[in-house]
């Protein structure tokens, strides 16, 4: 029995059909159609009742489909132990930011394909929440303030962010200097979030309102030059803008509380080592300890 096509069962046993799995795995979905067969042929059952919505689990692919999923991560264990030091191979496949992701992680993610020339890495970046178990991932790079998941979670750097406006948006509504006054401009956001700002060593909450929303911190900034509001963004993201003159800092005595920039994965007793050598990566890139600071 091949290990790939357990690997590939499983992977459309989650995806819920063919399509999907080839997407996950990056292979042809005739491949696919192909591993299936041969593995159903292999077992004398019916693992999948196929239809044009996709594809679902017979009573006997959802018994099997467990037994699958552990021998597939028993190889990659096994794999692991076996492989001379430092080697990986296998197929990485993360979620990153696309306001943060190509300028800041790709780097990395570059620099760990380089060293280790038989790991295959696909990385999808977007601004909407990658749900990593439905979805296949190993796992994510995340910025910001987590939600509460049952995600494994590690912090490898900080993340720094500011309040700030054009100075036209000023010139025309006036600065806010406190927290109440914060809630009473035009925010720009992502969707309904809500907002932490420091007062002193605590950390106050609010619900900010407004008309213009993005789920693109580059698309923020650009709405924030133009005049629309106010927003909440990271220091990189911002740099040149400031240094331009064309945003200016608001809230100085009241900024967002620092933030982190975190891998997180599904939750099991051990990360696979190819998402610890990219969390050991991403701290040494990231993580500078006291030093890093603004």
């Amino acid at each position: 029995m091949d290990i790939e096509d357990l690997r590939t069962f499983v992977e459309v046993a989650d995806a819920g059909g063919v399509t999907s799995a080839a997407l996950r795995l990056g292979i042809s979905k005739s491949m696919v159609s192909r591993r299936l067969v041969r593995l159903e042929a292999e077992l004398g059952v019916q693992l999948l009742a196929r239809s044009t919505r996709g594809a679902s689990l017979t009573e006997a692919g959802a018994t099997f489909r467990d037994y699958a999923a552990r021998i597939s991560a028993e190889i990659d264990v096994a794999r692991e132990t076996i492989l001379p030091a430092g080697e990986l191979r296998g197929r990485l496949r993360l979620a990153a930011p696309l306001s943060f992701g190509p300028t800041h992680f790709a780097a990395v993610i570059a620099q760990m394909a380089r060293r280790h020339p038989h790991l295959q890495i696909q990385t999808c970046y977007s601004d909407r929440f990658v749900d990593l178990i439905a979805e296949g991932y190993d796992c994510a790079i995340r910025v910001g303030n987590l939600q509460d998941s049952s995600l494994i979670a590690r912090r490898v750097g900080p993340l720094y962010g500011s309040f700030v406006a054009s100075p036209d948006y000023i010139k025309i509504h006036g600065a806010p200097e406190t927290p109440d006054e914060l809630v009473a401009h035009q925010a720009l956001m992502q969707g309904t979030e809500t907002w932490q700002v420091m007062d002193g060593d605590k950390i106050i909450t609010v619900r900010p309102q407004g008309r213009f929303k993005a789920d693109n911190g580059v698309a923020l900034a650009v709405a924030a030059v133009a005049g629309l509001g106010i927003a909440a963004l990271p220091d990189d993201l911002i740099k040149d803008y400031l240094a331009s003159g064309e945003l200016v800092l608001v809230m100085k005595r009241h900024p967002p509380p620092p933030a982190g920039i975190y891998v997180v994965r599904p939750p099991g007793q051990r990360p696979a080592r190819k998402v610890r050598v990219l969390t050991e990566m991403l701290i040494e890139c990231f993580n500078h300890g006291p030093e890093s600071t603004r």
